[in-house]
């Protein structure tokens, strides 16, 4: 349920978490735009999948990398990969040797990778699992754990490269680029990093200009554990939203956290015109109905006109190749998809 930022944030918010279980349960002139009321929609791709290059290279090694752990890693076959996160799986698939993968995250939930043998849920990572598929080489992130688990299979001999996790949109080239170095196919890094950068400069080019921008308020929410928690200023939502030309309505507020257990203090201080939620979060609490009754988002502009924005969980905080699509949703759907 994780996505590349998501996961290291509710990481650091496990404590959060309890206290969300405590904190109970747990287009009409706003600045939004003309999207009617109480539209939740998918993100735009008719289907989940990624779109491989064109051309892909193959592979030239050996290759010697730089790892963000801070160590010098030797990839000498690219034979067998196993990418420890979904975002990772979206770029090795993207750059077009998804032929090579042997095992996924739970969260690569494109087609291509579903018939992959999952070695990874939420964060944990299974050493024999993935030793038992005789990887060549892993890719990971700084968040990827246990740690215990990653050092198990470097000690088997096995490569490990790790890649900074995303922030924002900022971050979608050096990770496209660390990605294409590790596997010796660098050029077609650069070829990816280059349509992904165009596709998101024309969708920006189409946001329609306001003088008032949109407020949208991050929220995580999951009614089976009940976790109901606030985005603020390090939720990673924060690049995607004003990419999209509006605010975020949580770090606008003063939230500084990665998340924080929703209140109706809160969401008042937040004020969103439009309230942006996972798409199987939005599931988790029985849809729009279920989600103004969290105590104080039906006290919101946003409750109030039911106006919720809703994204694939798999592709919203990936910050990769198919952010451009995740963009395109947003701006579709909190200013009104031309027909």
């Amino acid at each position: 349920m994780r996505r590349t930022r998501l996961a290291g944030a509710l990481t650091a918010v496990l404590a959060l978490v309890l206290a969300a279980t405590g904190c109970g349960n747990g287009s009409g002139g706003h600045p939004g735009g003309s999207a009617p009321a109480g539209a939740a929609t998918r993100t735009a791709a008719a289907a989940d999948r990624v779109e491989p290059l064109a051309a892909p290279a193959s592979p030239r090694l050996p290759v010697t990398v730089p790892s963000a752990d801070g160590r010098t890693v030797i990839v000498t076959s690219a034979e067998r990969i196993v990418p420890l996160s979904g975002s990772l799986s979206e770029i090795v698939f993207t750059l077009g040797l998804g032929g090579r993968v042997v095992a996924r995250d739970i969260t690569a939930t494109f087609e291509q990778a579903a018939d992959l043998p999952v070695v990874t849920r939420a964060h944990d990572v299974s050493a024999e699992s993935v030793l038992s598929l005789r990887p060549t080489l892993v890719l990971a992130e700084s968040t990827t754990g246990p740690a215990e688990a990653v050092a198990q299979i470097r000690d088997a001999g096995v490569p490990v490269v790790v890649v900074k996790p995303a922030k924002g949109l900022a971050d979608v080239g050096p990770r496209i680029d660390a990605v294409a170095a590790a596997l010796g196919v660098p050029d077609s890094g650069t070829a990816l990093g280059k349509r992904t950068r165009e596709r998101i400069d024309a969708v920006r080019k189409g946001i329609p200009a306001r003088e008032e921008k949109p407020r949208v308020a991050f929220l995580y929410v999951r009614g089976s554990a009940a976790v109901y928690l606030l985005g603020g200023a390090g939720s990673g939502a924060s690049s995607l939203l004003e990419a999209a030309g509006a605010v975020d309505a949580g770090k606008e507020s003063g939230l500084t956290k990665d998340f924080t257990p929703i209140t109706s203090e809160a969401l008042a201080e937040a004020a969103p015109d439009a309230i942006l939620v996972m798409s199987k979060g939005l599931a988790s609490v029985g849809g729009i109905d279920g989600l103004v009754k969290v105590p104080g988002v039906a006290e919101t502009p946003a409750g109030a006109d039911r106006r919720v924005v809703t994204v694939d969980d798999g592709v919203l905080l990936n910050y990769g190749p198919r952010t451009d699509q995740v963009l395109k949703s947003l701006v579709g759907q909190l200013y009104g998809e031309k027909k």
